[in-house]
C-alpha cells in the first residue's frame, strides 16, 4: 500500500511538471508572457472553436451572435444582486431602442453610467454584458442604462451611433424618472461599444449636447482606417480578437470605405481632442486593439484631456466579462468605479 502510494505521489508529480512546461510555452507569446489562465483558456478555446475567420468558412452573423452569448455565459460569473432592474424602450432616431436600467439602491438623485456593449457593432445585446453592467453598478453606486443600439450589417454606420447619442440624449432629459441625476452622467463601453463613447464624447461637444462627466473606454477601438501597427502584427491572430475578425466587422459596419477615416467612425483622427471628458482608457497587453489605445490616451493627454491609461499586463481582448475565471476582471471593474466616483 505504501509503494502504491509512493507510485502514485509520483505520478502525480510528473504530471504537474508536464502540466508546467506545457503552460509555460503556450504563455510565451515572443512579445510578452501571457497570465497562465489565459494561456490555458486559449488553448482549450483553439481546441474547440474555431470561427473559420482564417480559412474563410466564417459562421454567418446570426451564428456569430449565438456564440458570443455562449462565450459569455462560460466565463461570467453569477449575476450580482441589485435593488431594481427595469427593462424598457425609449424613443429613438428610426425605431425605439431597448435599454435595461440597474439601480443599486433606491434613491432620488444617483449618477447615471451609460452602457454600450461591444461585439464588433454586430454582436451582443443587453445579456451578453448583464453581469458586467449588474457588478458596475453596486461597485460604483450609479444607476447603470445599458443601450441595445441597432447593429450592423442590417444597420450599418451611423445607425448605431445614433442610437447611442439619442439615448444619451434621453438620460439627460429623464434621469429623474428613475432616480438619476443629469448632472452626473458618463458613458463606457467595451471594444465597439469603447469606440461609441469616444464618439459620443466628442459629438456631445461638437454638437453642445449633454455633459459628459468621464468617458470610460475598455480596449476601444480607436482607428479603422488601418490595421497595421503592432499590436496588430504581434497578436492579429490567436489571441481571442483576430485582424481577420476585425476586418470583418468593419466590413459590415462601414461598408463604405470613405467612412473609415471619419471621425465619428475613428476618433484617433479627429482633429481636435480638447474640452473632451476625463478618461479611463483600459487596454490588454496581447489585444491587437492595445496601440490605439494607447493612442488615444496619448491623444487625449497631449490636448489636455485629464487620463487614467492602464495596460493589464498578461490578458487578451474581453479580459473585464471573463470574471469568473480572472481576478483582473474584478480588479479593471473596480479601478473604474472608483475613478467614477471621482467624476461624480
Amino acid at each position: 500500500m505504501k509503494k502504491a502510494l509512493i507510485w502514485i505521489v509520483v505520478i502525480l508529480a510528473i504530471l504537474c511538471l508536464v502540466g508546467a512546461i506545457f503552460v509555460n510555452h503556450w504563455a510565451d507569446t515572443g512579445h510578452g508572457r501571457l497570465n497562465y489562465k489565459v494561456a490555458v483558456i486559449l488553448k482549450f478555446l483553439s481546441l474547440s472553436e474555431d470561427d473559420g475567420s482564417e480559412n474563410g468558412s466564417r459562421p454567418s452573423v446570426a451564428e456569430s451572435r449565438k456564440r458570443l452569448l455562449e462565450k459569455v455565459e462560460k466565463f461570467s460569473s453569477v449575476p450580482v444582486t441589485v435593488k431594481r432592474v427595469i427593462n424598457q424602450k425609449i424613443p429613438g432616431p428610426a425605431v425605439d431602442i431597448p435599454v435595461r436600467i440597474y439601480i443599486p439602491v433606491e434613491s432620488k438623485s444617483l449618477p447615471v453610467v451609460l452602457f454600450y456593449h461591444g461585439g464588433g457593432w454586430v454582436q451582443g445585446n443587453l445579456d451578453s454584458h448583464d453581469n458586467l453592467c449588474r457588478y458596475l453598478s453596486v461597485a460604483s453606486n450609479a444607476i447603470v442604462v445599458a443601450v441595445d443600439y441597432r447593429l450592423a450589417p442590417e444597420h450599418p454606420f451611423p445607425a448605431g451611433l445614433d442610437d447611442a447619442y439619442a439615448a444619451l440624449v434621453w438620460v439627460s432629459e429623464n434621469a429623474g424618472s428613475f432616480g438619476g441625476d443629469p448632472a452626473r452622467i458618463a458613458v463606457m463601453g467595451d471594444s465597439a461599444g469603447a469606440n461609441l463613447s469616444a464618439v459620443l464624447s466628442l459629438m456631445a461637444r461638437d454638437r453642445k449636447g449633454p455633459k459628459i462627466a468621464r468617458q470610460v473606454l475598455v480596449y476601444p477601438s480607436t482607428d479603422l482606417s488601418r490595421l497595421d501597427n503592432d499590436s496588430y502584427s504581434y497578436f492579429g491572430k490567436g489571441f481571442m480578437l483576430t485582424k481577420a475578425n476585425i476586418e470583418w466587422f468593419r466590413a459590415l459596419y462601414l461598408p463604405n470605405k470613405d467612412n473609415w477615416t471619419d471621425p465619428y467612425a475613428s476618433p484617433l483622427l479627429a482633429d481636435d481632442h480638447g474640452h473632451l471628458p476625463p478618461a479611463t482608457i483600459i487596454t490588454a497587453e496581447m489585444d491587437p486593439l492595445r496601440d490605439e489605445g494607447k493612442q488615444y490616451a496619448d491623444k487625449l493627454k497631449k490636448a489636455g484631456v485629464s487620463t487614467n491609461y492602464h495596460c493589464y499586463k498578461g490578458m487578451i481582448h474581453g479580459f473585464v466579462s471573463a470574471d469568473k475565471v480572472l481576478n483582473q476582471a474584478h480588479e479593471a471593474l473596480d479601478e473604474i468605479a472608483l475613478d467614477l466616483k471621482k467624476s461624480f
